[in-house]
């Protein structure tokens, strides 16, 4: 809802920001971006929604966009971590916001990695979120949007518990990303949830054996898992902190 949607419904200026304050005043109204709203319904009271609240106003400030990275990751479960930005994908650029108390970070994508993406109810309101699929495939392409490689790792764990993966083979090529198969394949073997033949040897036929990227850090240190010839990824990270955060192995260690 815009501010000149009020305005010309009430056929005055001065009538139409009066309304606008008394309702964001009593609740019913929340700001967004600029001159746009969103109108928050009886049903929930001035609760805003509950605590996903977030996801719905920030998915609402531009069109098209989509909910994802680290906040889609937790929208569906796939880590424990409550990100404190919520990632929206959009095809322009747009500068970062704060929109009800909440950090809101805008990335711009190209139009060939814009998809996947479906709509979820979230307290009573439809939000682009990407799908279990897009997700992982998102943070792998952009683990510094995914809570960095440790994070990273936990979410792989848990998507692909449950994940389609011919779904996943899909969306990941489509990205055309050779580091993105490679940390797909790589993480997928740490977590020891490695792909089925037929589609690991897919996603390594998608990578030239030529082709050399790196993981973790921006330098190597001493004890670093370092160059894992299987998927031509030079691994800047030790095993026991990217797995430090995977509940299924750290309990295993525990015990």
């Amino acid at each position: 809802m815009r501010a000149a949607d009020i305005v010309a419904l009430l056929g005055s200026e001065t009538s139409a920001r009066k309304v606008i304050r008394n309702l964001i005043r009593k609740g019913w109204l929340s700001r967004i971006v600029g001159g746009k709203y969103m109108l928050l319904p009886p049903e929930h009271g001035p609760e805003n929604l509950g605590e996903n609240n977030n996801l719905a106003l920030a998915a609402a400030a531009v069109d098209p966009s989509y909910i994802g990275w680290w906040s889609a990751a937790a929208w569906h479960g796939f880590t424990t971590q409550k990100p404190m930005t919520v990632f929206v994908a959009v095809l322009r650029q747009m500068l970062p916001r704060m929109i009800e108390g909440s950090d809101v970070r805008f990335v711009k994508v190209t139009a060939r990695k814009f998809f996947g993406h479906r709509s979820y109810d979230v307290y009573g309101r439809s939000v682009n979120i990407s799908s279990p699929e897009k997700t992982l495939v998102d943070c792998l392409d952009r683990p510094d949007l995914a809570g960095g490689a440790a994070e990273l790792t936990r979410i792989t764990d848990s998507a692909l518990a449950g994940i389609d993966i011919p779904e996943l083979l899909a969306a990941a090529k489509a990205m055309k990303s050779k580091a993105l198969l490679q940390r797909l394949g790589f993480l997928a073997d740490l977590v020891g949830r490695p792909l089925p033949d037929e589609a690991r040897q897919s996603l390594r036929d998608s990578i030239p054996k030529s082709y050399r990227s790196h993981f973790g850090r921006a330098e190597p240190r001493e004890g670093d898992i370092g160059y894992v010839a299987a998927w031509g990824l030079a691994v800047n990270a030790r095993d026991s902190d990217l797995l430090a955060e995977v509940p299924r192995i750290r309990r295993r260690e525990e015990g």
